[in-house]
């Protein structure tokens, strides 16, 4: 355990820099069926340099912040055809190919919206003088950044927005000549839900499941701040895969995951994830949690909570079959139709739909999902994006269900590196990538109650409930 604490030590500067970068992408407004999302392409973009001062670079495929030599960007919207109230706008540029910076500069709102981009040099550039949304950190090659301009966006208009940046480690971006790479300004209008109050403490009898993926890092800190949440709340801990880095190992989940949440091992009923099997055999994993993680080799399995039935399922569809007709597909779908429970909840560790850069959306799992929706699942937990998002309900294709659809969360928040945001998914309500925490499904005899339970210090949440099918 010292030499952990030690390792820990000499990377908190890491941690922390992580940690500020993570302001890249926020979005914290769920929209609701009364709301609507329009995703607006910029009618002009370009950057200024100082020393070529009379060079316009209006056609250029990418956009730039730097200081040496000095460079800023400028970005132009028209926003039209807005019917309704803004409850969320966001602005999105992607990180080029070579684009990585140890700063990605300081955006503000502009007064100017009559510049042109054919026109602007450094000679006759725009004041960039309005408000500051966002002071980036670190940005990452290929990464979509997402900044939350709701409060410079109130309704239709122009609107420009300008880069700038104090070091000489320039970030770079794509331009509106990248297609489909071009920044986005992303707008919801229409009425915004208040968040459904929760508690830590549920009613008397109605059990909990609460837990995250994508945990423990013996250089890290952030699986021991979500640790000590779990110390606060009672129930049954879903550990969602990745849960010991690097490899799943016996020492990584001794010496790694171990001193945080294995202080929560006799309440924890886990699932595997890629890293697990890093290890051969995910044997380190097995054999850490012995019977509580199922049959080894297999790695699915169920069991009851009060009036819910809950299903772990593995996920590493190359290594154990997810497919239709395979021996845990027809496992679940016996498992279903046996269950006498009239609420269903599953969770494993790559997610069907998801918004990550990292990682795209599973389709090895599609067959899991069909099976959960033919049986009137209500709700699935995954994690390998190390973020925060929630879904709409939505069927086994992917398209809105507010009958009998599933919800599904993106729950990688558990502790290591955060993740950026990509290509926004259909039917995504609510995302967020800089704070780690941990849902907590409250489960009612016949509804259920998430919240989103950030680390301490920190302020974002997410909580709601549904009615089971």
């Amino acid at each position: 355990m010292g030499t952990r604490h030690i390792r820990r030590a000499s990377m908190a500067t890491a941690a922390v820099a992580t940690a500020t970068a993570a302001v890249v992408a926020l979005l914290t407004t769920a929209p609701t069926a009364s709301a609507a999302t329009t995703t607006i392409s910029p009618t002009a973009d370009t950057y200024v340099q100082d020393s070529t001062p009379s060079t316009n670079y209006g056609t250029s495929s990418q956009l730039t912040v730097d200081n040496s030599p000095v460079r800023q960007s400028f970005l132009k919207f028209n926003v039209s055809g807005l019917t309704q109230a803004v409850t969320s706008a966001q602005l999105r540029i992607r990180v080029t190919g070579s684009g990585n910076s140890s700063n990605g500069g300081t955006w503000k709102s502009m007064t100017d919206t009559t510049w042109s981009e054919t026109g602007v040099t450094w000679n006759n550039k725009p004041a960039i003088d309005g408000a500051t949304v966002a002071s980036l950190g670190s940005v990452t090659n290929n990464q979509w950044v997402e900044i939350d301009v709701t409060s410079v966006v109130p309704g239709n208009g122009t609107f420009s927005f300008g880069g700038t940046s104090t070091s000489s480690n320039g970030a770079y971006y794509d331009s509106r000549e990248s297609a489909a790479d071009a920044p986005q300004l992303v707008i919801t209008t229409g009425t915004a839900p208040s968040p459904t109050p929760t508690t830590s403490t549920p009613p008397s009898g109605d059990p909990v499941l609460v837990g995250a993926g994508d945990i423990a890092e013996c250089g890290a800190t952030h699986d021991e701040a979500t640790a000590n949440l779990l110390d606060g709340i009672s129930g049954t801990v879903m550990a969602i895969g990745d849960n010991a880095y690097p490899n799943g190992s016996a020492s990584d989940f001794t010496n790694c995951y171990g001193p945080s949440w294995g202080r929560h091992k006799a309440r924890t009923r886990p699932a595997s994830g890629n890293h697990e099997y890093n290890t051969s055999g995910a044997s380190g994993y097995f054999n850490y949690f012995g019977a509580s993680a199922g049959e080894a080799g297999k790695g699915y399995y169920s069991f009851d909570l009060g009036n819910w039935h809950v299903v772990s399922l593995n996920s590493n569809c190359s290594i154990v079959s997810c497919a239709a007709g395979s021996a845990q597909e027809q496992w679940l779908r016996s498992d279903l139709a046996a269950s006498t429970k009239p609420c269903t909840v599953a969770y494993w560790h790559h997610p069907r739909y998801t918004s990550g850069s990292s990682h795209g959306p599973s389709t090895s799992v599609q067959p899991l999902y069909q099976a959960l929706y033919d049986n009137n699942a209500e709700v699935i937990v995954t994690g390998h994006n190390h973020q925060y998002e929630r879904f709409a309900p939505m069927n086994a294709t992917g398209d809105l269900d507010n009958t009998r659809g599933i919800r599904q969360f993106v729950a990688g928040m558990g502790g290591a590196g955060m993740y950026g945001f990509g290509t926004i998914q259909p039917n995504s309500e609510v995302r967020n990538n800089n704070t780690w925490g941990v849902l907590k499904l409250t489960l009612h005899s016949g509804s259920y109650d998430w919240q989103f339970v950030p680390e301490a210090g920190k302020t974002f949440t997410d909580s709601g409930t549904n009615t089971c099918h």
